[in-house]
């Protein structure tokens, strides 16, 4: 097996127990035919830090699967996937593996009822995507696998975008998810077709708004206000900048028969400078990441901070705020601190009800920094 080997002197993270080496970290890269294939990485004196697969067109060279000695093959590949499915249980929509946190760098798969979604974006998965896909056939025998290699971090591995089906072909259709119906796009919607990762989260607010008025900013889909009034909100309103997510959030709420749910496309930011007077009961603060690299995360914080500031000022007295940040560079600590300045900078009393993470079939690594990304704080303005 081919194998790698760490400048001497450096001290990469890979030392501390990260699956990651880097281009500039290792002494030389390997041959072009090494691409996609699993090697050794070793430190400087030549210890065997475990196996990985290797990229030598990414920036991220090598990363790692197993401790020991060991081929990234069929079997390997269902031993992962087995332990991982065993983990998440028998859920019909879920995660059933999640790259590093399952020991399958690049491989995505979700879970949509008798629907497969597979997402490979590295080198070493997308070559090996059929023995995958036969695999998830034995284990769950669903009508479709629908292989959505279309995310643009795949052009970093020198792979294309494309997407194509096994099975029956995947349309449109309703699926309920929680306590709503949705219409999923799974073929041509964003990331799998919709955002697992926040879905504990809707029942979870949705329990403090029976008999309130809601605000679900940034609100998508309509995931957050459709679970509000599912929970007996008298009045949901859902705001979000993009007309396609309005469009979709609209169609979920007539789908669902809440006459109570109006979805406007806007600017939260500026409604909020609009709408200085209009109070709510529960407000929902679940943005997109306003930051995906650490040199943008100072113009990141101070959007955070703005957004939180302006909603605890619009709060009723006991009003409840259920804000959430979905980037690894946003830290616990990190916005916990710029909630604290926002609740001073509004005159607000605030007391913290729950401190949210991202759900479990999202598994987080604590030698992996990167795989907890999703922090939440429940919040109630005390009067």
């Amino acid at each position: 097996m081919p194998a790698l080997k760490l400048k001497p002197g450096d001290r990469p993270r890979v030392l501390k127990g990260h699956p990651w080496v880097f281009a500039n970290e290792v002494q030389r890269l390997l041959p072009a035919d090494a691409d996609g294939q699993a090697v050794e990485c070793r430190d400087a004196r030549g210890r065997l830090l475990g196996t990985g697969i290797y990229n030598g067109k990414s920036q991220i060279v090598w990363r790692r699967f197993a401790a020991g000695r060991v081929d990234f093959d069929k079997d390997y590949l269902r031993g992962a996937i087995v332990s991982a499915a065993r983990r998440r249980g028998d859920a019909e929509v879920a995660r059933l593996v999640w790259s590093e946190s399952d020991h399958v760098p690049g491989l995505i798969a979700d879970r949509y009822g008798d629907i497969i979604v597979l997402q490979a974006l590295t080198l070493a998965v997308d070559r090996r995507l059929a023995d995958i896909a036969d695999i998830f056939d034995e284990l769950f025998h669903p009508k479709s696998i629908l292989l959505k290699n279309d995310a643009p971090v795949r052009v970093k591995e020198g792979l294309d975008l494309t997407v194509s089906v096994a099975g029956a072909e995947v349309t449109p259709h309703w699926r309920k998810i929680g306590d709503v119906e949705f219409w999923l796009d799974l073929a041509g919607g964003q990331k799998t077709g919709f955002y697992l990762d926040q879905r504990e989260e809707y029942r979870r607010v949705a329990a403090r708004c029976r008999g309130q008025r809601v605000l679900d900013a940034c609100c998508n889909q309509g995931g957050f206000a459709l679970h509000a009034a599912a929970g007996g909100a008298t009045e949901v309103l859902g705001i979000d900048i993009s007309k396609e997510a309005v469009a979709l959030a609209r169609r979920n709420a007539e789908h669902n028969r809440w006459p109570n749910v109006t979805v406007s496309a806007g600017n939260v930011f500026d409604y909020f400078s609009r709408e200085r007077r209009r109070e709510w009961d529960v407000i929902i603060l679940d943005p997109p990441s306003f930051t995906k690299t650490k040199d943008r995360l100072g113009a990141a914080l101070r959007g955070y901070k703005e957004l939180n500031l302006r909603a605890l000022q619009r709060l009723a007295p006991g009003g409840v705020l259920a804000t959430y940040a979905c980037s690894h560079h946003v830290t616990h600590d990190v916005y916990w601190n710029l909630l604290l300045d926002a609740a001073g900078d509004a005159g607000r009393a605030v007391r913290l009800v729950e401190i949210r993470r991202q759900p479990a079939d999202h598994p987080i690594l604590l030698n992996v920094p990167e795989s907890e990304y999703l922090r939440g704080f429940i919040l109630e303005v005390v009067e």
